[in-house]
């Protein structure tokens, strides 16, 4: 069996969106299970719609979620003169030829077609005719002299046999009459030139691959294997739009995902090892097997894709986590001042802090949501539920309590003891105080340990909150 050779062909119209994300990661770890290569391949043909921003997302986006390719990234439209030079070979071989019907023609092929309820396709009228007859004041298209009779067969690695019949595929123009080239034939060209074994990618491109097989046979070439994934709907069945989670890469780095735990759910949708759902990088590579791809399409759910993600936290070394808040921190919205609070000493009880805070986190946004209570100034804002905490007996419980946490020892069990002796001494719960006393230090009803919460703050800021706030 020749090396296998994968492509990723995003065109640089946009982000990177979730379904590319996902055809990236199946192209990559097939290309890594069988020991290949995968290539990055810049569709940025469309010269209007392609921009320089897009490819730096998606090239960002890739590296952000650890999927990375085999040699310098191919552009697309920098292969012009190769893609009309294989036009040339096909037309020397009689599999095409110059057409000059004009705009005003093939809309009457069209509504000649709607009305008597075929497809709209080209009625092959330049087909056999002798190019000297062309006219002169306008420059012809090439199409492809595609076969009209018989079948063109698809033997997909996950969609099984898919047969089109030939009458139904027309001939498609492979050269513009400006002479620009087609996406499917600069699609072709390339795949063949890059040395592309197995085209892995979403089933919309499954018309594309009969019409682009046909192209292949045109110039002689091996026709790579096909693969055609299922495309990712919503929870509802509908196909995956902005409302369903249908958003670049950037936007699940933004809301706090860690990119190892969406790369774990992308490779959960539509593919499947048992009932496993939590995988290594490793194991995906170990396990990764097209056969084992399903037919019907993979259902996106943001619910599931959070309980990964707060898995995936919960497993994850704090330097780590430290890490994923140094790289998402610039891209929120208030970063500068987020930025300005983040001194090395806040750093240092972040950290101190982690373990806790990752326990409560679901995702990297909500644990910095958590953590604030380490950023604030005194005296600290309280929401809601903290206010309501801070009854006039909880702010005599925190004014009682006071001396005996000025002589405590500061680490996470003297103070616990301090606070434990407390309440058994005022005959009250546990809870009574622990409540209010987080209520003063947070601003917030829920936290991580109370007590870790203090040995955090330190002691002179600890006990600074709770004088504010004693009765």
């Amino acid at each position: 069996m020749s090396d296998i050779v994968t492509r990723f062909a995003p065109s640089p119209t946009g982000f990177l969106h979730i379904g590319g994300a996902r055809t990236a990661l199946f192209n990559w770890l097939y290309a890594r299970h069988t020991g290949g290569k995968m290539l990055l391949r810049i569709e940025d043909t469309d010269r209007q719609r392609s921009t320089k921003e897009a490819i730096s997302a998606i090239i960002e986006g890739l590296e952000w979620l650890g999927i990375t390719w085999d040699g310098e990234p191919i552009y697309q439209f920098a292969r012009a003169e190769r893609h009309r030079q294989a036009v040339e070979e096909m037309l020397a071989k009689g599999n095409a030829y110059r057409c000059w019907a004009t705009p005003q023609e093939l809309d009457e092929m069209r509504e000649l077609a709607r009305k008597e309820g075929r497809p709209p396709r080209y009625d092959g009228r330049w087909r056999d005719r002798d190019p000297a007859e062309g006219p002169k004041d306008r420059d012809p298209v090439i199409r492809l002299r595609a076969p009209q009779t018989g079948e063109t067969v698809i033997e997909d690695l996950v969609q099984g046999t898919v047969t089109f019949p030939n009458k139904d595929l027309d001939d498609l123009v492979l050269l513009r009459s400006d002479g620009t080239p087609t996406y499917m034939l600069a699609v072709v060209v390339d795949d063949h030139d890059m040395g592309v074994t197995n085209v892995i990618r979403g089933d919309d491109h499954l018309t594309n691959a009969a019409r682009q097989t046909q192209i292949y046979r045109a110039l002689g070439w091996d026709v790579p294997q096909m693969a055609h994934i299922p495309l990712i709907h919503g929870p509802d069945g509908a196909k995956l739009s902005k409302r369903h989670g249908a958003l670049g890469v950037d936007a699940y780095r933004d809301m706090g995902y860690l990119p190892a735990a969406l790369r774990n759910y992308l490779v959960r949708l539509g593919w499947s090892h048992g009932d496993q759902e939590v995988f290594s990088t490793q194991e995906m590579i170990d396990y990764f097997d097209l056969a084992k791809v399903g037919r019907s399409a993979a259902r996106f759910d943001f619910q599931k894709l959070e309980s990964l993600n707060g898995q995936y936290m919960r497993a994850a070394a704090d330097a780590d986590l430290l890490a994923a808040i140094d790289a998402l921190v610039p891209h929120l919205p208030d970063a500068a001042h987020r930025l300005a609070r983040m001194t090395e000493a806040r750093r240092a009880q972040l950290a101190a802090a982690m373990p806790g805070l990752k326990e409560r986190a679901k995702t990297v946004v909500e644990l910095l949501d958590n953590a604030e209570f380490i950023f604030v100034a005194r005296p600290i804002p309280l929401d809601e539920k903290a206010t309501a905490l801070l009854t006039a007996e909880g702010k005599a419980h925190l004014g009682r309590l006071l001396p005996l946490l000025e002589a405590a020892e500061w680490t996470a069990a003297a103070t616990e003891a301090a606070v434990r002796q407390y309440a058994e001494a005022a005959g009250v719960k546990l809870g009574a105080v622990a409540q209010p006393l987080r209520a003063a230090l947070t601003g917030k009803s829920t936290s991580p340990p109370i007590f870790d919460v203090l040995t955090v703050l330190g002691r002179e800021e600890s006990l600074g909150r709770l004088r504010d706030q004693a009765g």
